[in-house]
């Protein structure tokens, strides 16, 4: 069990979102960074849609009551115990007892912390992870709060080994990770503004040609009226060369509307089903865990790609993710 001294600003549980239901208007929800998600489980041995904890920009203080295996991945809180630097990407053991805090927000702004196990939760519509509107999923439907007490699901035969191996190798200190980490290929933080990829939209036709012109070579910003459900950006204003009546129809994780205002939307992973706005663009699904790791005042680029060279890029970090499962199949069965 893990106990909750501190919430920070947004932390929740997550998984790979909540599948099947958008015809009956329930949102898919789930992690906004899936990579970081999906490594950080694997680091621990979990299959990948294990519920993790979401943390975002401002993270908790979290005190574990047993011996536990942990991951951190995603963006950079500054996590530490006894003030020591907790080591991201890779696995690392903790002692019981030990408090770990997150600091200041040095890169990205979504952290995914992964326990040996998985958190134990209630599946709601197959999935645990949070719906924040509806008040479903993840611990009692809300964000952490201080006090709150999680049930961890036991961790598999393969981590039980690697628990043992790493107990006889703490010594006095209070946490141990591996010497190894995952290769920075995987990390979706960038220190300049990232070029995201982009497929033109269904709607992208209707907009003038200044307007298509300046989506592709001005910088956008993300504004503070942002969330889990889409990013506002602020940049040049984008019109239609005549007013059009569109019947709503299905939105998608980094589907780019844009309102009567001119300033595009992002949409996210608490997205609406449908949305009755022209869509411009639709973000590359290999992109979207830059788009999650990014805040307010950040600046984006879009870079036109076609849904060809889209899949492929998907395809090809698929195959990446096989390769470092793999990778780790041979780590768990040798040294750590």
């Amino acid at each position: 069990m893990i106990k909750i001294i501190k919430p920070g600003l947004l932390t929740t549980i997550q998984d790979l979102g909540r599948y099947g239901f958008q015809k009956f208007g329930v949102i898919v929800s789930g992690v906004m960074d899936s990579l970081s998600h999906r490594i950080a489980n694997l680091l621990v041995g979990n299959e990948e849609n294990a519920p993790t904890l979401e943390i975002t920009m401002v993270g908790p203080v979290i005190e574990f009551e047993r011996d536990i295996l942990i991951s951190i991945c995603g963006g950079d809180l500054s996590p530490s115990i006894d003030g020591k630097f907790v080591p991201l990407w890779r696995p690392v053991f903790v002692k019981k007892g030990s408090q770990l805090r997150f600091g200041q927000c040095k890169a990205g702004c979504r952290s995914y912390l992964a326990v040996a196990g998985g958190f134990d939760v209630p599946r709601v519509m197959g999935s645990a992870s949070t719906y924040l509107r509806a008040g479903i999923g993840g611990f009692k439907g809300r964000p952490l709060q201080a006090g709150d007490e999680l049930k961890l699901s036991p961790p598999n035969n393969r981590s039980i080994r690697v628990i043992h191996d790493f107990s006889s190798k703490l010594g006095d200190r209070k946490f141990v990770g591996t010497k190894w980490s995952v290769s920075a290929e995987f990390i979706a933080i960038s220190n300049k503004i990232p070029s995201i990829r982009v497929i033109k939209g269904r709607q992208y036709h209707l907009f003038s040609k200044e307007s298509q012109k300046s989506f592709f070579r001005e910088p956008f910003e993300i504004t503070t009226q942002s969330d889990r459900m889409g990013y506002r950006l602020k940049g040049p204003i984008l019109s239609l060369t005549s007013a059009e009546e569109m019947i709503s129809e299905a939105v998608n994780f980094g589907t780019i509307q844009v309102p009567p205002d001119g300033n595009p939307i992002v949409l996210l992973a608490d997205r609406q089903t449908t949305g009755g706005y022209p869509k411009i663009g639709q973000v590359a699904t290999v992109d979207l865990p830059y788009i999650a790791q990014l805040k307010p005042g950040d600046k984006i680029k879009f870079v036109e790609v076609s849904h060809e060279e889209a899949q492929r890029l998907y395809l090809e970090r698929e195959r990446e993710i096989q390769q470092l499962k793999r990778a780790l199949s041979i780590k768990w069965k040798g040294e750590m």
